[in-house]
């Protein structure tokens, strides 16, 4: 059994189509308050936000990494 990384809690992971879906012990769907907090702190970008000149050096980075 694998451990929430969010609150310790035993879970187990089941596939549901192509999505993985975190179950506790007694079946029920996986949901804690600091997941929550965890997602609702992420930061989300639009590509206008970064400079394009740093979007170029990132795209050159990745092509010299995959030859």
């Amino acid at each position: 059994m694998s451990k929430c990384k969010f609150c310790g809690k035993e879970i187990v992971w089941l596939k549901d189509g192509r999505k993985n879906i975190p179950v506790e012990g007694d079946g029920a769907k996986h949901s804690c308050d600091e997941m929550k907090n965890a997602r609702s702190s992420f930061k989300t970008m639009e590509p206008t936000d970064v400079e394009s000149d740093i979007i170029a050096q990132y795209e050159k980075a990745m092509n010299e990494k995959k030859k």
